[in-house]
């Protein structure tokens, strides 16, 4: 019930009750009803943001989104985690293993090339993250292909480091006679004086001195061509084929223990020294070819002499003194 309120007049001396007028009624209505209606729209915006109008189903899938975007965080940083480790795998591949093996490096363009053409990834647009999936997709797309184009790469170093390795097995790369076996090292590559005319010519390999039935070691690995005296000069002598364009010839043996067609390897025992053929004396004398041109043997023994004793045969070798053959 409303308050009634009065006030006194003067002139009949007595209180008269305050009549509102009705402008003033309707207006305090309408400010009563305007109030209300801001007031229920506030309460409704704030209930709109809360979960205190959401159903279990809902409240379920606003978790599940908050999972998903969760587990996005943690695909972003794994991918970056790729990232960088290809970036470094790369970078060892193109600066290290290529250049080691002599290959040419991988065209940063190829490893970071994209997928032209249809667009693969239509399927994934008109949804509210359709960007960020279609990024993530992407990223993970050129993440795979780096993966393949390296994978790739490293089949390709293997081989080259096979290659490599039967390269280094397969020069001639130690001295033919032991040192302790030899009485010392007659001549070496260059002009030398003829032992039977005197005359001086090309001495196309190194002889070294030693008894008769002294071991002969093969240089490198490879296929023995020859084991046999048909060869002016020579007398008994064999030729392993290196493969790589090297062959080692080894003459005026005494006797052989390889034959036509054998595989050897470095190291292994092929002949004994002699002095067949065109020889003064028991010694070995041994060639090198590359390409089939005779190359200078001294520079193939550093897989068994230390500097000092390469120093001391690169001494004697040069001595234009008279060869044994």
């Amino acid at each position: 019930m409303s308050k009634v309120k009065y006030y006194y007049d003067p002139d009949t001396l007595s209180y008269r009750k305050i009549e509102p007028k009705k402008s003033k009624k309707y207006r305090n209505l309408f400010f009563f009803v305007v109030g209300a209606a801001l007031f229920g729209l506030l309460g409704l915006i704030v209930l709109l943001n809360t979960n205190l109008l959401n159903t279990p189903k809902e409240l379920s899938l606003d978790r599940e989104v908050r999972n998903y975007e969760l587990q996005f965080e943690i695909l972003t940083k794994k991918m970056e985690q790729m990232e960088q480790v290809l970036a470094n795998i790369e970078d060892r591949d193109n600066n290290i293993y290529r250049l080691y093996f002599e290959a040419n490096p991988i065209p940063e363009e190829q490893r970071k090339a994209g997928f032209g053409g249809v667009n693969r990834y239509k399927s994934l647009e008109g949804f509210n993250n359709s960007q960020i999936i279609t990024n993530a997709t992407q990223r993970l797309d050129i993440i795979q292909k780096q993966m393949v184009i390296q994978s790739k790469s490293l089949d390709e170093i293997a081989k080259l480091a096979e290659e490599k390795e039967k390269l280094l097995a397969s020069i001639p790369a130690i001295q033919p006679v032991r040192n302790e076996d030899l009485t010392r090292m007659a001549s070496g590559y260059g002009w030398r004086s003829d032992p039977f005319t005197k005359a001086r010519k090309m001495h196309w390999g190194m002889d070294f001195t030693a008894p008769r039935g002294v071991p002969i070691y093969a240089t490198g690995d490879g296929t023995v061509k020859r084991a046999d005296n048909r060869s002016s000069g020579y007398g008994k002598h064999i030729r392993i084929d290196h493969g790589y364009g090297y062959m080692s010839l080894y003459a005026h043996l005494s006797k052989y223990n390889v034959t036509k067609g054998q595989k050897v390897k470095r190291g292994d025992l092929i002949g004994f020294v002699g002095n067949t053929g065109r020889s003064e004396a028991p010694h070995l004398h041994y060639e090198v070819f590359k390409d089939e041109e005779r190359i200078n043997p001294i520079n193939f023994y550093y897989g068994s002499l230390t500097a000092e004793e390469f120093e001391n045969m690169l001494k004697f070798a040069n001595q234009e003194n008279q060869s044994l053959d």
